[in-house]
């Protein structure tokens, strides 16, 4: 086993980069593990079935047994919730310490103790020795579906082996599979190796997708990778899973956008930093157009993967984006995509990424980046107007409608100050802000946050990476507000701006410079209202409907009281915390929903890294009840009957100070503490499987509030 450390991970501040510690990637055996620093919590030392005495787990999970706190009452001030807090990580030698210090600080931390059953299966499973169950071996099906996925991304040619390596650097957090088994389908990681299919596989450690896999030798080494599919072995979680399926269909799309157009790759490139980390010049030799395909036809996966990677964690991280907007993409058909190869020939040389100055950079790099953008938007600029002026006109056609049938045509970003979801179709009436996004966007988005972003990377490395998403977002928002009158843009833009912009965005802002008027008419006198209405027009045939309210509770009563907590906003929706799971049963108990319950929090900017509590503006704030699941880490738990709803929307109508938010709470809520929990936590689980059996995974409670 890996054991623990007391190095924490994310570690936002440290000078140097630090050494990589990932789970079944870093190292292979407890020998390994202990060798970088890593110690037990598993009793490696008594004989066997009796290895309790010396198991740092065994002792965490007896202690909680003898101060369950499963009380029902609030938590007292020794616990400490904030994701950034100083953690306790004990050993064997030091936990005598620990237990008299936090007595109640046994697992699970700040939740009730396991059933008496399930803790007893656990300990005797510790005394045996944690022996692990066998794997089990990979179906059939999936072994015919690794096979032909394995044959097409190891073929021989430059052009396959430049497609393969551009899909894992796509691909390569993602959870794959091969057949849906309602519930009992298998996932697999699509990995790097030395070794082609059918002999041992050894994971490459490197630190990016794009990192020399030859570290021994030249970065320009012909010598080649292989792709392959090993089973996940980690157990499902929500804020991790991103599934993705690999079938014929896809096998087609793929074949038909990389290798059947008539191109020529005449070299591999090599994995220079910066030429690896620049998906403009690795990449060059494939059609522009290829490429955006493959990122839109899966455009919620490719944004999940940053939305649920490493880098998004934690309010600093997850203060580049506003709390609710809506995501929608250049149509590929547009002849500007068509432009954009040849304009991106020539601009590629002035883009980089900060992880061409890999996981030690200087914190001033982005001062380089910004100046960077600001030239790369006034090229932009330039070309359109000398190449598209009278070509293109500035309507809803320049928006992708998913090709008739696509619902990833239409995305909402939800924040939930330290976390993130991003969910199919356009939620909630209106959004804060939008985003038109265009493949040279989404590509830097991708290699900045996620092939590219490095948690263990120093501070220089993470405040580059958080700066230079700033520049990305405005990108983002001002493609949407080109559809604007002239007149309105620079309106809406000071509405989504207002107060102090930091200096840099300004200077970046300044280069989103487009003469062209919008080609659309607009009827109202709210132009910005109107854009969202008709956009979401624009997109009805293909939107989807998953978390809409009709999917639940459609009487009459019922859905006036969805309805009614959808239009709460202002001083209500500041006090109730950002995400919320509420659990809703028929009187039979037979006929369950779930819903998500988001508090948007509103700024006058979200234009600095730090005192973004001196910009919000609660009076603004909105909320967002969406049917289903849209957050993985709920800071609160709610459940109540269908006969309650009415009254659990006039609580939350009605709320005005932290006493009222208190009444709700001990009305509808569940306590970290309440004897309930788990048999609670067990019924939303269950729902959430037999629902969305795909995506279904454990969510994490560690976020919850001590009410």
């Amino acid at each position: 086993t890996r054991g623990a450390n007391k190095a924490p991970v994310y570690h936002g501040d440290r000078l140097l980069a630090d050494s990589p510690s990932r789970l079944f990637i870093d190292a292979q055996s407890p020998g390994e593990w202990r060798g970088k620093d890593f110690y037990p919590v598993l009793d490696e030392i008594s004989e066997f079935n009796n290895q309790l005495n010396n198991s740092v787990l065994a002792s965490m999970l007896a202690l909680k047994q003898s101060h369950p706190t499963n009380t029902n009452e609030p938590l007292g001030d020794n616990f400490e919730f904030d994701i950034n807090r100083e953690m306790q990580c004990p050993t064997v030698d030091e936990f005598p310490a620990y237990q008299k210090d936090h007595p109640q600080w046994g697992m699970p931390y700040g939740l009730p103790a396991i059933a008496q059953q399930e803790h007893e299966q656990i300990m005797a499973w510790l005394q045996a020795g944690a022996p692990a169950s066998q794997a089990a071996p990979v179906p059939p099906s999936d072994q015919q579906g690794i096979a032909r996925w394995e044959a097409f991304l190891n073929q021989d040619s430059f052009k396959h082996q430049l497609v393969s390596r551009y899909l894992y650097e796509h691909l390569f957090i993602a959870h794959i599979y091969f057949e849906d088994k309602q519930g009992d389908t298998r996932f697999y990681s699509l990995q790097r190796a030395l070794t082609p299919p059918g002999e041992p596989f050894k994971p490459l450690a490197t630190r990016r997708p794009f990192s020399s896999p030859f570290p021994e030798q030249d970065s320009n080494t012909n010598q080649r990778v292989y792709y392959r599919f090993m089973p996940v072995k980690n157990t499902i979680v929500s804020k991790l899973h991103m599934p993705i399926k690999l079938d014929e269909a896809r096998m087609e799309k793929w074949q038909g956008w990389f290798i059947e157009p008539e191109y020529e790759v005449s070299e591999i490139p090599g994995y220079a930093p910066e030429v690896a980390s620049n998906p403009f010049v690795a990449f060059a030799q494939i059609p522009v157009s290829s490429r955006y395909r493959f990122m839109i036809d899966e455009a919620q996966y490719t944004i999940m993967q940053f939305i649920k990677g490493p880098v998004c964690r934690g309010q600093i991280a997850l203060n580049v984006i506003n709390d609710h907007f809506w995501v929608m993409f250049l149509n590929p058909s547009s002849d500007i995509l068509e432009h954009q190869d040849a304009f991106l020939r020539n601009a590629r040389n002035t883009i980089s990424m900060p992880a061409e100055e890999q996981s030690n950079a200087m914190p001033t790099n982005w001062i380089k980046y910004a100046k960077q953008e600001r030239e790369y938007l006034e090229a932009r600029s330039q070309y359109i107007a000398q190449h598209a002026q009278g070509e293109v006109s500035l309507d809803l056609d320049i928006i992708w409608q998913g090709d008739g049938e696509n619902d990833n045509a239409g995305l909402t970003i939800l924040r939930h100050y330290d976390a993130a979801t991003v969910v199919k179709g356009f939620v909630g009436e209106r959004p804060q802000t939008a985003w038109i996004i265009t493949y040279p966007l989404f590509e830097r988005i991708h290699y900045l946050l996620v092939a590219g972003y490095d948690v263990y990377g120093n501070v220089g490395h993470q405040l580059n990476s958080r700066i230079y998403m700033d520049f990305l977002r405005m990108e983002g928002e001002f493609n949407f507000l080109s559809l604007l009158p002239a007149q309105t843009r620079q309106t809406v833009w000071d509405k989504w701006y207002r107060g102090v912009v930091s200096p840099v965005e300004k200077y970046v802002a300044d280069g989103h410079q487009l003469s062209g008027e919008t080609a659309m008419t607009f009827n109202t006198e709210e132009p910005l209202n109107e854009l969202y209405q008709r956009v979401k027009h624009h997109l009805a045939d293909v939107l989807s409907p998953r978390h809409e309210l009709t999917n639940g509770f459609t009487d009459d009563t019922s859905l006036t009281a969805l309805e009614r907590i959808t239009a709460t906003n202002g001083i209500p929706a500041s006090l109730l915390p950002q995400s919320s799971v509420v659990l809703v049963e028929d009187e039979s108990g037979e006929v369950k929903h779930v819903y998500t319950l988001l508090s948007n929090n509103a700024y006058t900017n979200i234009s600095h890294i730090i005192a973004e509590d001196a910009r919000r503006l609660p009076e603004e704030d909105t909320l967002t009840l969406a049917y289903g699941f849209a957050t993985s880490h709920p800071n609160a738990i709610f459940h109540l009957s269908e006969q309650q709803l009415p009254a659990f929307s006039e609580h939350i109508a009605g709320l005005q100070n932290e006493a009222d938010l208190q009444r709700l709470y001990e009305t509808f809520g569940v306590r970290r503490t309440a004897a309930d929990f788990w048999q609670v936590s067990d019924t939303i689980h269950q729902w959430y499987r037999q629902t969305y059996p795909l995506e279904f995974g454990y969510l994490d409670y560690n976020r919850l509030t001590n009410w």
